[in-house]
């Protein structure tokens, strides 16, 4: 037996609707959005009394996509601290690769990305950064040079 393929990656988060509008401004694409609830739900997460709103978001014609998810029952549990630093066991980061890094963070700012270091180069190859944003996500940006 082997892996098909990688689906998505799930990120809980606070604010749906502003999670959407970060990730759209980042460039990809809403894929769908429904309310999920029942029993069958609540046997796959383990969560007695689940109710919760998915956003599938894609990459434009790329297999990546993210599946973004707000908990309005049992209600979403914050960690300690609210906003992690990037070495905390788990999932680390996110990292996409963009065309033009300082136009991508002009963008993403608006929407509350804050860079978490600063934005820095590897050799000559990429310009790099990590940010934080909507609910704590931790992105890391990637263009490359030559």
């Amino acid at each position: 037996m082997t892996i098909q393929r990688m689906d998505n990656v799930g990120i809980v988060v606070d604010d749906l609707d502003a999670t959407v509008a970060f990730f759209t401004e980042l460039g990809m694409e809403l894929e769908g959005r429904s309310l999920i609830e029942g029993s069958w739900a609540e046997q796959v997460v383990g969560l007695g009394g689940l109710r919760s709103e998915v956003a599938m978001m894609r990459v434009p014609d790329g297999p990546g996509r993210l599946e973004l998810v707000t908990y309005h029952s049992p209600k979403a549990v914050t960690p300690e601290p609210a906003f992690t630093p990037p070495n905390t066991l788990g999932l680390h980061r996110v990292m996409f690769a963009v065309d033009d890094l300082e136009d991508t963070l002009a963008r993403l700012r608006p929407h509350g990305a804050e860079l978490i270091g600063e934005v820095s180069r590897f050799e000559d190859s990429y310009l790099m950064c990590y940010l934080r944003g909507p609910s704590g996500i931790i992105l890391a940006l990637a263009e490359q040079l030559s």
